[in-house]
């Protein structure tokens, strides 16, 4: 069997000392840079991960945000939503999963010091939308058009939502069978999705659902990334599923945006399984280029309560199972069954700490 390599990128959420959320209203990105700062910077990183050109992305951790430029098209800030964790790539799960933890461990401790603590969220619990103060000038209005179909319409949204980017490559693997293997996962995306939900909350009340992230984000934001290396297989969708390398790290990508955000790493663990099982198998016939709206909101709705949702999460657990049989990472894939015979997820737990606090 072909080896796998990992990768994740992990949103951090924080609250002030005072107890308010830290997010656009009331937070600068020097607030959240001056953590950065204190952060270490390796070298060697620069072979794992993409910098971009604004300067902002130099180490393992940088500020997530809208970045805004003046007329003249110079950066002038970055709006902050938060802090990502990205880890440099790895041949296991494991290795990723330790890389991510001792990054979110040494943030956290930073942090600290200047009063934050982590928000365990995937969804802005008090703001429901994100407007651009002051307006988009003519430099950035021309920049987003020139952008992929979601980051020219629907840019806003991440600035509320908080998710991991679980990203898994297979060297050796041809573009024809990345484009597929992403079009299988978006396909299935509405059906395992709900093994992440965390989003139960809504403008500061419980919402009538389980996952407000999902609702309001995916369908119109891809629910999968893959960066195939022959440019005859970039499709043209809204939203994007493929998309020209930027980084030689990037090349053979296939990178997951669908799931909530969990702070229990072990769930992401067993999502990752998930998703190496189901680019190994092929039995299951669903693909689709861009993720089904209706089906990500009915799932964010009713979550594993919703017979369509339940059986086909069934199949695809199942054929991930069967296709992990004699791979070591197959025993991850416990938890995610438990879930799903008990038709619970993390948003469940939150919503009984809710009403039982």
């Amino acid at each position: 069997m072909n080896p796998f390599r990992f990768g994740i990128e992990h949103e951090v959420a924080f609250y002030h000392a005072d107890g308010r959320f830290a997010d656009f209203t009331n937070t600068r990105f020097e607030d959240f840079q001056q953590i950065v700062d204190r952060l270490p910077e390796y070298a060697a990183d620069t072979e794992h991960l993409r910098q971009g050109d604004a300067g902002i992305r130099r180490k393992r951790w940088y500020i997530e945000g809208y970045e805004r430029f003046s007329p003249d098209g110079s950066l002038l800030t970055c709006v902050p939503k938060g802090i990502e964790i990205r880890t440099t790539i790895h041949d296991s799960i494991q290795d990723a999963l330790g890389e991510l933890q001792e990054s979110y461990q040494l943030l956290l401790a930073t942090a600290a010091d200047y009063g934050y603590r982590p928000a365990p969220v995937s969804f802005n619990p008090q703001q429901t939308r994100f407007i651009p103060d002051p307006p988009l000038n003519a430099f950035e209005l021309a920049q987003q058009r020139n952008e992929s179909p979601e980051e020219r319409d629907t840019a806003h949204i991440p600035m509320l939502t908080y998710g991991p980017d679980l990203s898994l490559s297979r060297p050796g693997m041809s573009s024809a069978d990345m484009v597929d293997a992403a079009s299988k996962l978006t396909y299935y995306s509405p059906f395992i999705t709900p093994f992440s939900f965390s989003s139960p909350f809504y403008a500061g009340e419980i919402w009538p659902g389980l996952s407000i992230r999902t609702w309001k984000r995916t369908g119109r934001r891809p629910a999968v990334l893959t960066f195939p290396p022959d440019n005859a297989y970039l499709l043209h969708s809204n939203p994007t599923l493929t998309k020209a390398p930027r980084h030689p790290a990037e090349t053979g990508r296939i990178e997951f945006k669908a799931f909530d955000s969990s702070t229990d790493f072990t769930l992401y663990a067993a999502l990752f399984a998930l998703l190496k099982g189901l680019v190994l198998d092929e039995s299951l016939p669903g693909r689709a280029i861009t993720p089904n709206t209706h089906q990500h909101q009915v799932a964010a709705s009713q979550g594993f309560d919703n017979p369509l949702v339940f059986r086909f999460a069934w199949q695809a657990l199942y054929a991930a199972d069967k296709a992990l049989a004699n791979d070591p990472d197959h025993e991850r894939l416990e938890p995610l069954f438990d879930m799903l015979q008990r038709k619970r997820t993390p948003a469940h737990t939150l919503l009984e700490m809710k009403v039982s606090a």
